[in-house]
């Protein structure tokens, strides 16, 4: 299930006409350098296929199920649509800003509600409000609060 929150979110980007099925480097609305899936990486990467765009993002996911499982570890217990909408917020976010949340406290005391509303807050890239993760905020709550 997060994985089609990540990839939903994410997409295949910057695959030039000229070079079709191969992803390219750029910068992400929050100014960081991505790749694939929102791997982050080097400006200087090169180009990847679809399938190494997979497994990047696999490898990512893991990162960030075992990282949502250390710093929220009542999720272990909790559907899997509660898990999955965490793990894409640290997918996206990184764990640093997990650990540090007030979202973390709301969902290790298993308030659902709260847990939704602080996602919501998680709206901004590079300073500004950014439409896209309004979107994916928005989903990882109706996961959180579906399970209710």
């Amino acid at each position: 299930m997060a994985i089609d929150l990540a990839k939903r979110f994410e997409g295949f980007h910057r695959v030039p006409k000229t070079d079709p099925g191969r992803a390219h480097p750029y910068i992400c609305p929050a100014g960081f350098w991505t790749i694939g899936y929102g791997h982050l990486c080097d400006p200087k990467h090169p180009p990847i296929t679809e399938a190494e765009a997979e497994v990047y993002l696999a490898r990512d996911l893991q990162s960030a199920l075992a990282a949502t499982l250390r710093y929220c570890p009542v999720l272990a217990t909790e559907p899997e649509s509660r898990l999955a909408a965490i793990v894409d917020f640290t997918f996206n976010l990184g764990a640093g800003r997990l650990q540090t949340s007030t979202l973390r406290r709301r969902i290790n005391r298993r308030d659902w509600p709260a847990a939704a509303t602080e996602l919501r807050r998680w709206v901004y890239g590079g300073g500004r409000v950014l439409p896209g993760l309004v979107t994916r905020r928005e989903a990882e709550a109706t996961c959180l609060l579906r399970a209710a």
